[in-house]
């Protein structure tokens, strides 16, 4: 099945790699128009771009910090104007571990470094679409939590763990507030993911190689898997399912 996403305009944030950008290449495959939001990597953003580009599909750059309220106002409002329309289609992806430290350590800054990135994040996202989505007779939101939040994380990765336990529990919040308005919230939870920052940064190669072990399918996700998902919610295939979390972990963590 040919899934077309055609006039859809998509922000996808935390778009400069890994799954991000596999998620705003798949949906610009698709047919939508798609905002590519970063905050450091330029080059991963506009490699993004290229990527998109190269596939006959249309994408854009927008740089923004989006744990500020003010920036992810502004990342709308500009990724409006260069589209010319309301974001019909909110991809959250943008979140980092920050640092590994057992809570014997914890630091009120690393604390709401994390919880901002990761949920913070999530939730003025939403808030800044949700009045363009509404005028347009609804729109889909799709926010990456992780298996972390069932089973707390790895070592010194609790609050991690909290921020996207959180983000998965809003989801459903959110889901229900906006129904009525043709809005559907979603979440994905990925697990073990290879090609990305996150494992590259934070995963020796032998606990890598030992998760590895541990998963039915045999193998690390990819962001292509993620993605995969991400296009499913965000289509008219998914057009009875709302506050839902999909597992995209090869059979590593089974509800």
């Amino acid at each position: 099945m040919n899934i077309q996403l055609n006039g859809k305009i998509a922000l996808v944030t935390g778009a400069s790699g890994g799954i991000g950008q596999g998620i705003a290449i798949m949906l610009a495959k698709s047919g939508a128009k798609v905002a590519v939001n970063y905050l450091n990597n330029e080059a991963g953003a506009n490699e993004t771009v290229a990527q998109i580009e190269a596939a006959g599909g249309e994408g854009k750059v927008f740089r923004a910090d989006v744990t500020k309220v003010e920036e992810v106002e502004r990342l709308v409002a500009e990724v409006e104007q260069a589209f010319g329309g309301p974001v019909g289609i909110l991809i959250n992806n943008a979140g980092h571990l920050v640092s590994r430290l057992n809570n014997a350590d914890m630091t009120e800054q690393l604390y709401e470094q994390v919880m901002d990135v990761n949920f913070k994040s999530t939730v003025f996202a939403c808030k800044a679409v949700l009045a363009g989505m509404k005028r347009s007779g609804g729109g889909r939101i799709v926010n990456l939590t992780s298996v972390a939040a069932h089973n707390g994380g790895g070592a010194g990765a609790s609050i991690y763990a909290a921020s996207k336990a959180a983000v998965m529990a809003y989801t459903k919040g959110l889901a229900k507030e906006v129904a009525a308005d043709g809005i559907l919230v979603n979440a994905i939870s990925p697990g073990f993911i290879g090609e990305t920052a996150f494992h590259s940064t934070f995963t020796p190669e032998a606990a890598r190689q030992a998760t590895i072990k541990g998963i039915p399918l045999g193998r690390e996700g990819l962001p292509l898997d993620v993605a995969g998902s991400a296009l499913f919610l965000v289509s008219e295939l998914s057009s009875y399912l709302t506050g839902e979390t999909i597992e995209i972990n090869g059979g590593m963590f089974m509800r």
